[in-house]
């Protein structure tokens, strides 16, 4: 019987080459020097930092992470650590990991945004930046640009001014229309975007008759989200012409080809790791397996290879 060859499992993202389609997740993965010691890092295409903002921020108040069906909320409110400790304190052993780091970066107002940018352009170890305007768990900020197709491109348009690196812009899902909005980032000067971010949700104690949140609503993510999340995918796939970067609810190797086929460049997995650690890499590896089982040569023949009848397009 004849070996399968091995598959070409290699990606070019925004002019970046990348092993396989496989990163981690922003808020999932910490600064990636963390897991280090639990996922072989030179066998994924690389993680998204936590997201980075101007001065240190504490998050919100607990309780801010639980459990749903299929799935979880959170509200943690983008704690971090700021990101000029993050240029002295974590850089440097992010420089010698052996995969791409893409930091996530937001902030409250356009000019917090381009500062973070500014500060992390003089520095060496970031390969692109993922700008967050869509968090649903902050009172202000990334939330309000990323559900308004104008402030959007005002907030996309200034921070490409600034940026020495490829911006790729993490899109909401709280929207009436995620093609005008992909569209919108687009036409500003993405390079590319990424899709979906957490959908706005809410639990309630039915006992105390409290929400489970101390923030009350939070975002929901997990596998809960993946059908919704694959849609907004496809929908801004066919609306644009730079790449995507998928994610929500992918657990499975087979996720990621549903990701890849409904036009997703690469993806990211984000909850999959709370539950399973080391779920990047297992994931990275069964995608090989199946790409050997049904003799995808390479992975990028995967893109926007949906089959749709003419009469239902």
């Amino acid at each position: 019987m004849t070996r399968s060859p091995e598959p070409n499992l290699g990606i070019t993202l925004c002019g970046i080459n990348l092993r396989n389609p496989i990163l981690a997740a922003s808020g999932t993965f910490g600064y990636g020097v963390e897991f280090e010691d639990v996922v072989s890092l030179k066998k994924i295409g690389g993680f998204v930092t936590k997201g980075l903002s101007r001065e240190p921020m504490a998050g919100n108040a607990p309780p801010r992470l639980i459990e749903t069906a299929a799935g979880m909320l959170n509200a943690i409110g983008l704690q971090n650590l700021g990101v000029v400790a993050f240029v002295q304190e974590k850089l440097p052993a992010i420089r010698n990991l052996p995969c791409v780091a893409i930091a996530n970066i937001f902030g409250y107002t356009i000019a917090d945004y381009c500062a973070v940018v500014q500060i992390l352009n003089a520095a060496e170890g970031i390969s692109a930046y993922e700008l967050n305007a869509s968090c649903p768990n902050t009172h202000t900020g990334g939330m309000i640009f990323g559900t308004n197709a104008n402030l959007l491109v005002e907030l996309v348009a200034n921070v490409k001014s600034v940026s020495r690196r490829p911006l790729i812009v993490k899109l909401s899902p709280n929207v009436t229309s995620i093609a005008e909005m992909a569209r919108a980032a687009e036409e500003a000067g993405a390079d590319a975007i990424s899709l979906v971010n957490t959908f706005l949700s809410l639990s309630i104690d039915a006992e105390s008759r409290r929400p489970r949140l101390a923030n009350v609503t939070g975002g929901l993510s997990g596998p809960a989200i993946k059908p919704i999340a694959l849609r907004m995918v496809w929908e801004a796939a066919r609306a644009v012409s730079i790449p995507v970067i998928g994610m929500g609810g992918i657990a499975t190797a087979e996720d990621v080809v549903e990701f890849l086929l409904a036009g997703a460049t690469a993806v990211q997995i984000g909850t999959a790791s709370y539950a399973d650690p080391r779920a990047v890499e297992r994931i990275a590896r069964d995608l090989r397996g199946w790409c050997v089982r049904n003799d995808v040569e390479k992975i990028t023949d995967l893109i926007g290879a949906i089959k749709i009848d003419p009469d239902v397009q």
